[in-house]
């Protein structure tokens, strides 16, 4: 079966505390907003310490339309993934034209030619590299892009490739939407970029691979497009985040998680970690609840939801880095997790091998 050997993050570069971003918010709404205190009520009921922004705070007011927005986007997320995978490469010993495939996502930029394209007229990859440019798929696309790698590789097993998700959700708020959803998105979503290197199981590199990859699962739920999303406006992004979004995972996820574990011959007990995608208090909490867990099951998502806010797609991804700095036992197992737009969640099945 296909392997994790290791992965690799990038930050954007400009790191803000919350109460700045705070501030600065607040010097934007408050005259224009019925009850300034709620803004950063808000703001503060998302545990969120501090994000990191693409650009300068003040650069934002300078971005006039969608056009410079996206612009700003491309220019940015492919210095990142450059960085991420120039990392991820040279601590396996390989290059990039050892990699026969690059999965890539994102939410919150549109580029064609793909991001993983600009990336290829940066870094020597093979022109014969198989790209797959995921867009869509939202906070779920950075477990659904392991899974769709993993995919591939259990029919190439002698191969190694990326998946890559960058997400600069800054470049996305509307700064003058005042509705309680971009509210909330202004202090919720930060900026980063992550990437992982997975071989097949015949790779040179499959020996020294930590984890094991299996039982992708991929869970629609109909009639819940309005849950999460975009809607798409002349100024850009605008975001769809309905609160029925804890309820929906109490509802939805554990049916989801016992279809996989009924398939993968598991109990609940015998998963002994998780991956989670830190995608809110109450949406962690809700999938405390679901699975019947503690906070420190999660604490590592809810580490990473303090300390960088909710990076989308990529968030998923630091929590898998965090976990490749102190591995589990070899023989314990871990579940995989994201939820996202449609409404949806993408599972899978890791377990230690080193």
């Amino acid at each position: 079966m296909p392997l994790v050997h290791s992965t690799a993050t990038a930050l954007a570069p400009h790191e803000y505390s919350q109460d700045e971003l705070i501030a600065a918010l607040l010097e934007r709404w408050s005259e224009r907003y019925y009850n300034p205190g709620r803004i950063e009520q808000f703001q503060r009921n998302v545990l969120v310490g501090s994000r990191h922004l693409a650009l300068p705070i003040e650069a934002y007011e300078d971005l006039k339309g969608f056009g410079a927005h996206n612009d700003a986007w491309i220019r940015v997320a492919t210095d990142m993934a450059e960085s991420a995978v120039t990392n991820v490469l040279q601590s396996a010993g390989l290059t990039a034209a050892d990699i026969s495939i690059v999965v890539s996502t994102t939410v919150t930029g549109i580029a064609v030619p793909s991001l993983e394209a600009r990336l290829m007229n940066r870094l020597p990859f093979s022109a014969a590299t198989k790209r797959v440019p995921l867009f869509g798929l939202g906070c779920l696309a950075g477990c659904a892009g392991v899974n769709r790698l993993g995919d591939y590789l259990k029919g190439h097993p002698t191969e190694a490739g990326l998946m890559l998700s960058v997400e600069l959700c800054s470049l996305t708020l509307q700064r003058e939407d005042l509705s309680v959803a971009n509210i909330i998105a202004s202090g919720l979503f930060g900026d980063g970029c992550g990437v992982v290197l997975m071989v097949g199981d015949e790779h040179p590199l499959a020996a020294k691979a930590p984890l094991s990859w299996s039982h992708p699962r991929s869970v629609f739920f109909p009639d819940t497009e309005r849950i999460m999303g975009w809607d798409m406006v002349d100024s850009g992004f605008k975001v769809v985040l309905s609160p029925e979004v804890p309820s929906l995972v109490k509802q939805e996820l554990p049916g989801a998680v016992q279809g996989l574990l009924a398939e993968a011959e598991l109990t609940p007990d015998g998963l002994d970690f998780y991956v989670a995608h830190p995608g809110g208090p109450k949406v962690l909490g809700a999938m405390q609840d679901a699975l019947g867990l503690t906070q420190t099951d999660l604490q590592a998502s809810w580490d990473s939801l303090a300390t960088y806010g909710n990076m989308s797609s990529t968030s998923v991804l630091f929590v898998l880095h965090e976990l490749l700095k102190d591995l589990p036992p070899a023989g314990q197992r871990g579940l995989m997790a994201a939820m996202g737009p449609a409404f949806c969640a993408e599972l899978n099945l890791l377990e230690s091998v080193a």
